[in-house]
């Protein structure tokens, strides 16, 4: 896993901006000091990251037959930066439970980074792709927010990325971008503004994925009352999560990756299945965290670029009782690289 120096936390500023261009007319009333008040005040209590993220690269599971390879894209959250090992990263614990659940060797390589958005997935990607991919989960969006980048183009990139990943063959699932305003450092009316464009920002990555024939689970707050209230779910930096919360985030991903491999084991219980217009599954989305939404099948699908443009939503009950997952093999421990960080000073998470 290729890795780098955290940037500076900060990026908030995009936020003061969209909310002085009225992204949110029903703040009006609420002055832009105050907004940029609370900002400074956010910026300056997360403060910057310290450390690198733990490197999960490597082989996991004991099981006959050539390996499965994963990829990790997108920002610090997919290279799992708050975890206190590699085990505790999302990569490690999505390749561990693939290896459990299929039975097959996995081989996990991330190319996520610190401060990335977007825009970096093209030359994540490119390095990907060197070697054959059989699975690719992308968590990005929060910088895009961060940095004042609109839906509409960090849409565009995110399905640019999509459509090549699944030209050369590669199941993709896509965690949309989490819910900002359960950020604790953030008081009111900031945590309001960063609600509305976080989610804003997870509808139209929502559409992007499903278009172009990936499977978009809606990451969102999770259990947003447990994580604004339960201090064990965040990482010391109280900006990104602790093992535990990445636990609970991997717990919405995997059903998705072992559905897409076609697992006929019961991974977690469906509550409901329904088909709606591709926006209109994304708006509901991003509203209610933890659903998965896909193409349907055929010329409606909405990957099918065709009339009715169709997206299937799915509600699940969370993965339990599949006990621990596979370990990486000890004798398979990569060499930590570390690489210089993003020269962007406002790079975020």
């Amino acid at each position: 896993m290729r890795l780098q120096k955290p940037g500076r936390r900060a990026g908030w500023v995009a936020l003061r901006g969209a909310y002085g261009t009225g992204a949110l007319s029903g703040l009006a009333a609420v002055g832009y000091g105050v907004i940029r008040a609370q900002a400074k005040h956010a910026r300056r209590t997360i403060g910057e990251p310290t450390g690198l993220p733990p490197d999960p690269t490597g082989t996991y599971g004991r099981h006959p037959g050539p390996a499965l390879r994963l990829v990790m894209l997108g920002d610090s959250s997919a290279s799992g930066l708050g975890a206190d090992s590699p085990a505790h990263t999302p990569g490690a614990l999505l390749a561990g439970g693939i290896a459990r659940d299929l039975k097959r060797k996995v081989r996990l390589d991330g190319y996520a980074f610190v401060g990335a958005r977007s825009a970096d997935l093209d030359a994540q990607v490119a390095k990907a792709l060197q070697r054959q991919v059989d699975l690719a989960v992308i968590m990005v969006g929060t910088n895009d927010v961060t940095h004042g980048i609109g839906p509409a183009t960090a849409g565009r990139d995110l399905g640019r990325t999509v459509q090549t990943l699944r030209a050369a063959g590669v199941l993709v699932v896509v965690g949309t971008c989490p819910d900002l305003g359960v950020v604790k450092p953030l008081m009111q009316p900031l945590r309001t503004v960063a609600s509305f464009l976080s989610r804003r920002m997870a509808a139209a990555q929502a559409v992007a994925v499903v278009e172009n024939g990936g499977v978009a689970v809606t990451l969102g707050s999770l259990l947003t009352k447990e994580f604004s209230e339960s201090d064990h779910l965040w990482s010391a930096d109280r900006f990104h999560p602790s093992p535990e919360g990445y636990r609970r985030v991997t717990d919405a991903l995997l059903p998705s990756l072992l559905e897409g491999m076609g697992v006929q084991i019961q991974v977690s219980v469906p509550i409901s299945s329904t088909v709606q217009d591709v926006k209109i599954a994304a708006e509901l989305a991003a509203r209610e965290p933890g659903l998965m939404v896909e193409s349907v099948p055929g010329e409606q699908g909405a990957a099918a670029g065709g009339p009715g443009r169709l997206a299937r939503v799915v509600r699940r009950l969370p993965v339990v009782g599949r006990g621990a997952p596979d370990a990486r093999l000890a004798d398979d421990v990569p060499e930590v690289v570390q690489e210089p960080g993003p020269q962007d000073p406002l790079a975020s998470g």
